[in-house]
């Protein structure tokens, strides 16, 4: 009883580690996916993808300095107060617990809106948090900073 107990486990785990190692690549997939979509949405004013990617317990601590909720940040998104001209994000990291993602890289935006930086550009460091809620990904915390200049 003992050796089959221990075949099977030499036999099946592997397979079970090579099984998650799978869903994590596709779950990666997804997280770089939606990133895609966040940075299209936001360059294209797209508050109804937005809703759908933010969690209605998101978070973000903005690079200003404010600590604000999805009901703020669509709240300035709509209002026209946040918006870009230009966007580029460069996902550095990403790695898996379970059914959250850390997310985390540089990103390069022009500002536009009624910000008081319109109209220049800023290098960001940004961290970005998943989480898997009802069957799909949606961001529930977000860290962005402006990297001084030197």
């Amino acid at each position: 009883m003992k050796r089959a107990v221990l075949a099977f486990v030499v036999v099946a785990a592997p397979i079970l580690t090579a099984g998650q190692a799978g869903n994590d690549r596709l779950d990666e997939r997804e997280i770089r996916r939606l990133n895609v979509q966040e940075v299209d949405a936001l360059l294209g004013n797209d508050v109804a993808t937005l809703k759908r990617l933010w969690s209605d317990d998101l978070v973000v601590t903005n690079p200003f300095n404010r600590f604000i909720d999805k009901r703020q940040v669509v709240g300035m998104t709509e209002s026209g107060t946040l918006a870009f001209t230009a966007y580029q994000r460069q996902i550095e990291y990403v790695r898996l617990y379970g059914d959250t993602a850390i997310v985390a890289g540089a990103e390069t935006v022009v500002w536009a809106g009624k910000l008081p930086l319109t109209g220049q550009t800023s290098q960001l460091r940004f961290t970005g948090v998943w989480m898997k809620q009802g069957g799909r990904w949606q961001e529930v915390a977000r860290h962005a900073s402006i990297v001084p200049q030197s």
